[in-house]
């Protein structure tokens, strides 16, 4: 078990978006499922939190009610190699959801999510500040990122 986990509080759907995760991310699967019994406070065999990994980082969900919202400013970022990863993972992600400016969405949970073609990165850290201030412009533009979009900003002369 890692150190630190990030632990998601949703009012009762913690199984449903444990299971709507694990649908979309190849290696994952689910470690635990702890249910409430006879002190409660939920209701007695509902799902209480559930562990579950996704590429190897391990999250945990509670049905804690509705004292908390999430909220975008706590988000996780799935870094792409190419354009298929980022169009599998918006696609997914954003169903039912609601897409974001400069690669962000929430999912159909209230998830923040940001999806992120490493490309971006290398292109915005270019140590040539017009190059690099175009991408920035035509990321800018964007709500899913589109990598040749990006190549062509960064390739104008």
């Amino acid at each position: 078990m890692p150190k630190i986990t990030p632990f998601l509080w949703f009012d009762d759907q913690a199984e449903q978006a444990m299971n709507f995760y694990l649908s979309i991310f190849k290696d994952s699967k689910v470690l635990s499922i702890n249910r409430y019994g006879d002190a409660g406070p939920g209701p007695k065999g509902g799902v209480m939190t559930a562990s579950f990994e996704l590429n190897g980082q391990v999250f945990t969900a509670l049905n804690g009610g509705p004292v908390y919202k999430l909220s975008p400013a706590i988000s996780f970022v799935v870094h792409c190699e190419t354009q298929a990863e980022v169009d599998h993972y918006w696609e997914k992600l954003s169903a039912g959801g609601k897409p974001n400016q400069c690669a962000w969405l929430d999912d159909k949970f209230g998830v923040t999510w940001q999806i992120v073609p490493n490309i971006l990165i290398e292109l915005l850290s270019d140590p040539d500040p017009v190059k690099a201030g175009r991408v920035m412009q035509a990321m800018l533009k964007m709500t899913k990122i589109d990598i040749d979009t990006l190549k062509l900003a960064y390739a104008q002369s």
